[in-house]
């Protein structure tokens, strides 16, 4: 339910309001002044305001103003009964919406609220769409281990040497790949990323390699492998610790001659790709255990890139909390809400199994259900164990 603000002097005017826009079904809240209007704009998000232009302590326009340095995506709406075209349009100047005069036609009210609620939500939609096609995610923190791959990265990036990236679930061995992509020279090509673990083993060929129509029973049409997507750019082997062992003799093949052959053919077809592979698992004791192949091992791990695990680098998780209320309340569409210093430091202290994963997805529970600060109630209440 949207949830609207009104600010005006004269009590009357907002009970009136009020009832008309809660019978609209808007969720109401009021101040009587400006001062008070602003102290509530700070403190909770709003999908729009309301606001007079002549009260007392602060005015209609310097609250515009104010509210503008402090979310300037919120639609303001200003009504006054002392209205005319030099007011209107130094209100619209300061950022206001639109400008209605007092007493307000109820029709013109609805339709402004309407197309102002419409224009927040494009602009949220818009950004959020912005954020998600930038090419990709900075890789946060300034820790020890966080400097030595990003200096890696740097050396290996603009050569073709193959990469094998290591560490935990959730520690965004994903990212470490992205990095090399958009640092190589190969960036103008595509990344095509493949999850081993994610596709059954039946199929993890026809993935890979593709197949002819008519080559099994489902193959009604002849498909393109993902090592022909990936031609001229980039093969991100996710988990490859989970492929069969036909598939990995497969993918050695392609590595050594830089050919692959779809299933059901016989014609050989060359493909320049560099493949950067994931896993979670040591593959050496795979290796040991004859669930993987020691030549394919040597062949992915011309570079070996580990990536630790968020306990192993706590210094960092400040500014990736930083990152992460930012990016949330982005997505949300609201101001972006901060965090104590002390509820920080409760995070630094935790036991994170689940790693940056664990750590977004905490970030966002805290963003839904605390208020514009985060105190450490609010961490002992919804993130550590009872």
């Amino acid at each position: 339910m949207a949830e609207i603000l009104i600010i005006d002097d004269e009590k009357a005017i907002r009970k009136t309001l009020t009832e008309i826009l809660s019978f609209e079904g808007y969720k109401m809240d009021e101040a009587s002044d400006g001062e008070e209007g602003l102290k509530k704009f700070r403190e909770k998000t709003y999908d729009l305001v309301l606001c007079d232009i002549k009260m007392p302590k602060i005015d209609g326009l310097e609250f515009l103003q104010k509210a503008g340095e402090t979310n300037p995506d919120i639609p303001i709406v200003m009504i006054s009964g002392h209205g005319n075209i030099e007011t209107a349009v130094e209100a619209v100047k300061k950022g206001a919406y639109d400008f209605i005069s007092k007493p307000p036609d109820l029709n013109r009210l609805l339709i402004t609220i309407r197309n102002a609620m419409e224009r927040n939500s494009l602009v949220t939609e818009t950004k959020t769409l912005k954020r998600k096609v930038s090419r990709v995610q900075e890789m946060i923190g300034g820790s020890a281990p966080i400097q030595k791959i990003k200096d890696t990265i740097d050396k290996v990036a603009p050569t073709d040497a193959r990469i094998l990236i290591t560490g935990e679930n959730g520690v965004g061995k994903e990212l470490v790949a992205r990095w090399v992509h958009e640092k190589s020279n190969r960036v103008t090509g595509p990344l095509v990323e493949v999850n081993c673990a994610a596709i059954p083993t039946e199929l993890i060929e026809s993935e890979l390699f593709g197949h002819e129509k008519g080559s099994f029973t489902s193959a009604i049409k002849q498909r393109i492998g993902k090592f022909e997507q990936a031609n001229g750019g980039t093969l991100f082997l996710d988990e490859i610790g989970d492929m069969s062992l036909s598939a990995q003799a497969k993918v050695l093949r392609a590595l050594q001659e830089g050919k692959i052959t779809r299933v059901g053919a016989d014609k050989d077809i060359s493909v320049d790709v560099r493949v950067i592979a994931a896993t979670n698992k040591d593959l050496l004791q795979e290796v040991d255990a004859k669930t993987f192949r020691l030549d394919l091992y040597h062949r992915l791990s011309v570079i070996l890139i580990h990536v630790p695990s968020l306990n192993e680098r706590r210094d960092d998780i400040p500014v990736l909390v930083d990152q992460f209320l930012e990016d949330i309340c982005a997505d949300y569409g609201i101001s972006k809400k901060t965090m104590e210093e002390e509820a920080i430091r409760l995070l630094q202290d935790y036991d994170w199994t689940g790693n940056i994963r664990e750590l977004r997805n905490v970030v966002e529970r805290l963003v839904i259900l605390s208020a514009k600060t985060i105190s450490p109630e609010d961490v002992r209440s919804y993130v550590m164990p009872r």
